[in-house]
């Protein structure tokens, strides 16, 4: 039995400029594991908490040495010793130390920071690929499923609090069919993305580069997006609605205000029934896929009668309305407000407790995507764990920002192992 020898944390900056937490993990026989934990721009209120300094004289309050000192001080000292391949009791004795339900008292990211590092090293220690060590616990945690590469949602266009302020909406997918192998619709994803650029750039739409890789132009409605996709697709060998297919994550909370949604594309505020109506519009329209946050996180009835009414032919994805939190999570199973769930570990804070979640919503025939956070470290974690889980999709962003880039490379590699079992059985 390997053990956990040394563990230290430290901060580091993440994509946008931000501290965030790396921890480092030694085990007896001298292997060592780093991980990295992301943040988050939009983060919903029901998330775990992201502890940060807040001494405005030191990263304008955004450092996090109070979580590092969490690690170091408080948190490791307690778990050196025990076996990394224990990851259940190592997660129940931090969610026990901490002690909150929103990990308030030692920070979501301290925690997390910890629990993935284990992951890693217990994956060294029983001498197999992540992504198979992270398939390995799944199991163990009761879910039944097959390793899979997962689709990627490509983060063509940024708007909303990852873009430059003039689109409401938070992020424009453009969404390979997932009939395609993983390094087909990473070749799709990357034509249409420089595509989409050339003709931003011919129609004079200044834009630069989103929190996550995708373009934010400046254009005058939500819908001009979309016109570019289906122009910059019509210019590819692909065809819409075949080989590929549009996506939007609203991130509604970040336009709702008064009661009302306020967005560029209509004079007047919106209630929850005339926002629906809006998408209805924008779905026939333009053939949407998937549709996620499309109200803000506690209109539980808007997001019961858009699963009623939609449901059946769009994926309806919970993210800011579930949190990773298996209490909301199950009150969304109980009332059919939506058929998908994003997966962000930092939301929940522990691996265990996400395994959680993700064995819920699978258990209710529920789609299941994994996903970055906008403000991103090169560590390629989640590209293991989407596949490891049996993820249907990926959230990683565009396809450009090396800490994006880092998920889709790491996706590649394990699509070329993966082919390589296959051919060798």
């Amino acid at each position: 039995m390997s053990k956990i020898t040394h563990i230290w944390a430290r901060e580091i900056l993440d994509s946008r400029g931000i501290p965030t937490v790396e921890t480092a993990c030694i085990l007896d026989s001298g292997s060592v594991a780093v991980s990295s934990v992301p943040g988050g721009t939009s983060a919903g209120s029901h998330e775990a908490l992201e502890l940060r300094d807040t001494d405005n004289k030191r990263y304008l309050g955004k450092g996090v040495l109070r979580a590092v000192d969490n690690v170091n001080k408080i948190l490791a000292p307690e778990i050196i010793g025990m076996d990394p391949q224990d990851q259940v009791s190592i997660d129940k004795k931090l969610i026990e130390m901490d002690g909150t339900e929103n990990k308030s008292k030692y920070g979501a990211n301290a925690i997390l920071s910890l629990s993935e590092v284990v992951v890693k090293s217990g994956a060294s220690s029983a001498g197999q690929q992540l992504y198979t060590w992270i398939y390995t616990l799944a199991g163990r945690n009761g879910m039944t499923h097959k390793a899979r590469m997962p689709t990627p949602l490509f983060n063509m266009i940024n708007g909303g609090l990852h873009g430059a302020g003039n689109l409401d909406f938070q992020e424009f997918w453009v969404i390979p069919a997932s009939s395609k192998p993983f390094s087909e619709g990473l070749e799709m994803g990357v034509e249409i993305y420089l595509t989409i650029g050339e003709n931003l750039k011919r129609r004079g739409a200044i834009h630069s580069v989103g929190d996550e890789g995708g373009f934010a132009p400046n254009l005058f409605t939500n819908a001009d997006a979309f016109e570019i996709f289906v122009e910059s697709i019509k210019q590819t060998e692909y065809l819409l609605g075949r080989d590929v297919f549009l996506g939007l994550d609203v991130a509604a909370n970040s336009f709702f205000n008064n009661g009302v949604y306020l967005i560029k594309d209509r004079t007047n505020g919106m209630d929850g029934e005339q926002l629906l109506e809006y998408y209805k519009g924008l779905c026939n329209q333009y053939k949407l896929a998937v549709l996620e946050d499309p109200f803000q996180e506690d209109a539980w009835e808007d997001w019961c009668k858009i699963s009623v009414e939609m449901g059946s032919s769009i994926i309806i994805v919970g993210d800011d309305l579930l949190a990773t939190n298996p209490k909301r999570v199950a009150r969304a199973i109980q009332e059919k407000a939506c058929n998908a769930i994003l997966i962000k570990p930092n939301q929940i804070g522990t691996i265990t407790e996400t395994f959680e979640v993700i064995k819920m919503a699978k258990d209710a025939g529920w789609k299941v995507i994994v996903s970055h956070r906008s403000g991103e470290t090169n560590d390629s974690f989640i590209a293991d764990f989407g596949v490891g889980v049996g993820a249907d999709y990926i959230k990683s962003g565009a396809p450009c920002r090396g800490e994006r880039v880092a998920k889709y490379n790491r996706l590649s590699t394990i699509e070329v192992e993966l082919s390589r079992m296959v051919t060798e059985k």
